[in-house]
């Protein structure tokens, strides 16, 4: 299947509007919408329901699919003055899922890809805040771990509680920097025990999961049922 997969949106333009529904799902037709009529939206881009068709029949992202999302990437960075997976100043991506319909909770979603052990101290830097950096990564490890690799979330959640319980502290907002690297490098452990396979480093690795794993998700049993 060949043709437009990728549509950009952001900086004052948009390559769809409320009428591609069906292309873009109601999240992305929105998206557009609001765009094109003025209204302040971070920029991004939607992957189209028929990249999405194709993905469920060969199981891989295309090398077109790929190739037009990194120029929309590209765009999204011109917009925002950030480059992804920058050291010093890394512009992150989240992924989410859209359907013609809502299904609000059912599909899955990645929070914060482009984070890494190196641009996690670029964040931090330009944050002025390396708690919140941290607490970003400690999140996309998480996230990632159960929704792109498959590992239980029970397991990565029983990590958390035993980190603070090693620290006596109640509550998750009360870990520190020094526990939170801690958490993130058990995180690490779990998913290569768990898998076979190591947390991504790269970042379009990341992208290009957290892409596959909502693919994925439209097959899960929930999704199915609603």
């Amino acid at each position: 299947m060949s043709g437009k997969k990728v549509f950009f949106f952001g900086g004052g333009q948009a390559d769809g509007n409320t009428g591609m529904r069906n292309l873009l799902g109601g999240k992305g037709a929105n998206l557009a919408e609001m765009v094109s009529m003025g209204i302040p939206v971070p920029p991004g881009f939607t992957i189209s329901t028929e990249a999405c068709i194709e993905y469920q029949s060969s199981q891989e992202l295309s090398a077109e699919l790929k190739t037009q999302a990194k120029a929309a990437l590209a765009q999204v960075e011109k917009v925002m003055g950030k480059t992804f997976a920058d050291p010093a100043d890394p512009l992150l991506f989240s992924v989410r899922s859209g359907a013609r319909v809502s299904m609000p909770g059912m599909m899955d979603t990645v929070l914060n890809l482009g984070l890494n052990d190196e641009t996690v101290q670029g964040l931090a830097a330009r944050s002025g805040n390396e708690r919140f950096a941290y607490d970003s990564y400690r999140r996309l490890v998480q996230m990632y771990g159960d929704v792109v690799m498959g590992v239980e979330g029970e397991k990565l959640e029983h990590a958390i509680d035993a980190i603070k319980e090693k620290y006596g502290v109640a509550l998750d907002t009360d870990l520190t920097v020094e526990n939170l690297k801690e958490l993130i490098g058990e995180f690490k452990a779990i998913i290569s025990r768990e898998t076979g396979s190591n947390f991504p480093s790269d970042p379009f690795e990341q992208l290009w999961g957290g892409v596959e794993a909502v693919f994925k998700s439209w097959n899960v049993p929930r999704a199915e049922e609603y």
